[in-house]
């Protein structure tokens, strides 16, 4: 194990029956920092959580956490690492409060540090008011905010957040973005699985795409969707019936192939330069004189950098209709 590497694994494999959940996966994930595993449902992203977190024991290949084997050294990485799964893992019956100090008894606590630490997370998760309340009575918001609380009762130096806002309004995703924020700059590394891609472009300073078991690129927010071009257009017209053929010039302008936006005056494309010189910019501004030319009333013209979205389609081939 590198120094600086809080993850690393070669070649992890974990089989179900006839399906390889994991098929070969090889991770590094730098200390400190948020790492993000994307992907959609089924794509391997928890089993492989559940390997590194010593749930599930490895098929095939190797894994350590911070250099210590999640096979060999289970009981070691366990007191390193903890885990906030897909469910909340704490009693509805019970109040915030007690949630807390339960568990941080488990975990050693006297009775005085476990009330001490229980108050200092509930009134830093925005929780104090609703403490003495029943967690049934929660939102789903509150809910997600206080498990990640159990799950730093004792501050770890690996958190597993395995696809945290799900379900969850824009406002509660919001505020878990800035717990998860707040932690990592207390020194925890987190790795978070998620099939938002806003949340992993929110949040992640590198990214693993999975898909089928496999990671199908990896690397910095700005390495992935520079490597499936340099640019995107975003056109929007003036009348929907003019899309068709607004589809058509911009394919042979841009040498690309053009999505139908939902909405049905909206097409984008990805400007990547295959077969000219020309930048991004350039190729944009003579897409735009083309659709001019051709008599295609435009609203709406802006180029930018490739969403996360387009990239993951472009890696995983799961395009919409196309032009």
């Amino acid at each position: 194990m590198s120094d600086g590497v809080a993850v690393e694994t070669e070649g992890l494999v974990k089989v179900f029956g006839g399906n390889r959940a994991v098929d070969g996966v090889d991770l590094r994930v730098p200390a400190g920092t948020v790492y993000g595993l994307l992907g959609p449902n089924g794509a391997g992203k928890t089993t492989a959580v559940k390997m590194l977190a010593t749930l599930l024991r490895p098929d095939e290949g190797r894994a350590r956490v911070f250099g210590h084997d999640v096979v060999a050294e289970a009981d070691t990485v366990r007191g390193r690492v903890s885990l906030t799964g897909q469910y909340a893992s704490v009693d509805e019956d019970l109040t915030g409060t007690e949630n807390l100090v339960l568990l941080a008894r488990l975990l050693g606590h006297g009775r005085p540090a476990a009330r001490d630490r229980s108050a200092q997370l509930l009134d830093a998760f925005g929780l104090a008011e609703a403490a003495d309340r029943q967690v049934k009575h929660y939102s789903g918001g509150m809910r997600r905010r206080i498990d990640i609380a159990a799950s730093i009762l004792n501050t770890p130096d690996l958190l597993f957040l395995d696809e945290p806002t799900t379900g969850l309004d824009p406002r509660s995703r919001n505020q878990v973005w800035d717990i998860v924020r707040a932690v990592v700059d207390q020194g925890t590394t987190v790795l978070l699985t998620t099939q938002y891609l806003d949340e992993a472009d929110q949040l992640a300073s590198r990214i693993a795409v999975i898909d089928h078991g496999r990671v199908i690129a990896e690397g910095t927010k700005g390495e992935l969707k520079a490597s499936v071009g340099s640019g995107s257009v975003h056109v929007r017209l003036r009348d929907p019936e003019q899309r068709p053929e607004a589809g058509r010039v911009l394919t042979t302008a841009l040498n690309a192939e053009v999505q139908f936006d939902p909405d049905p005056v909206a097409l984008t494309a990805t400007v990547n330069g295959h077969g000219t010189d020309l930048g991004a910019a350039e190729q944009a501004a003579r897409a735009l004189a083309e659709l001019a030319r051709a008599g295609i009333t435009v609203d709406n013209f802006a180029l930018g950098q490739p969403s996360l979205d387009e990239v993951f389609l472009a890696l995983t081939d799961r395009k919409g209709p196309a032009a």
